[in-house]
């Protein structure tokens, strides 16, 4: 008879420390996205025309900007969570230990391209906003090359896609160990479901009127920050060797 793999539960302390920083990572991304959405038109800004987002990035002044150094910074959380729930798990599945590092990754390229609003684009929008026609144009170019790369290369791409595959091996790990109720894992899995369509507006930047569903960034990501609350919340509640 074949047993159900255990989990490395270690000490109360520290799976209710997991719980603490999957929160906290959670809580810390969506103050300042609600924040951006509020102020900045997040997301729907960031396909609009070069010159109409640095000119109101611009005007954002600086609490804008430390609103974007938050987004970036505040996520951090997650990644020790990533790494400690990956040694909870690699004990009994040879698929965690490069699920857990790209779940790192994850964080660190999304920093990455988070942070470009904070030391990259306040430069190219002063250049745009005190610059002569030619300067204007050089600036928008300059914007659109950053934005690609940075931005939909590899915060929404790259980032977003790791963050897909982590949440779902993680909760097919969570499945097939029993350690939380199935239906949160499910729930994780169809969120990333939902995120990963989102992948369709990134293929739309550079190919013209690739079908696109505009509100499954927004749906799946949503989705999974609820996901990482609820999963935070049952590790805070769980019992040693339960």
């Amino acid at each position: 008879m074949n047993q159900q793999p255990t989990l490395n539960s270690g000490n109360s302390k520290s799976t209710k420390f997991i719980g603490l920083l999957l929160i906290a990572g959670a809580v810390g991304v969506f103050i300042p996205y609600t924040i951006l959405t509020m102020t900045f038109e997040y997301p729907d800004i960031l396909r609009q025309d070069a010159g109409v987002i640095l000119t109101k990035f611009h005007e954002g002044g600086s609490s804008l900007i430390f609103t974007w150094w938050a987004f970036a910074i505040l996520g951090l959380p997650l990644l020790f969570a990533y790494k400690l729930i990956g040694q909870k798990l690699e004990g009994n599945f040879s698929f965690i230990k490069p699920i857990a590092t790209i779940g790192v990754i994850s964080i660190i390229v999304q920093m990455i391209g988070l942070l470009r609003w904070v030391f990259v684009v306040p430069v190219i929008a002063n250049s745009y906003m005190t610059g002569d026609t030619s300067a204007k144009e050089t600036a928008k170019i300059a914007f659109q090359t950053v934005h690609q790369f940075g931005g939909v290369l590899l915060g929404e791409h790259i980032g977003q896609l790791f963050t897909i595959a982590w949440t779902i091996m993680i909760s097919i790990a969570f499945i097939k160990s029993n350690y939380f109720p199935k239906w949160i894992s499910w729930f994780g899995i169809i969120a990333s479901i939902i995120y990963l369509l989102a992948q369709a507006e990134l293929f739309a930047t550079v190919i013209p009127g690739f079908p696109v569903w505009d509100i499954a960034g927004f749906i799946g990501s949503t989705l999974w920050l609820v996901w990482l609350i609820i999963t935070g919340i049952m590790f805070i509640r769980r019992k040693v060797n339960q």
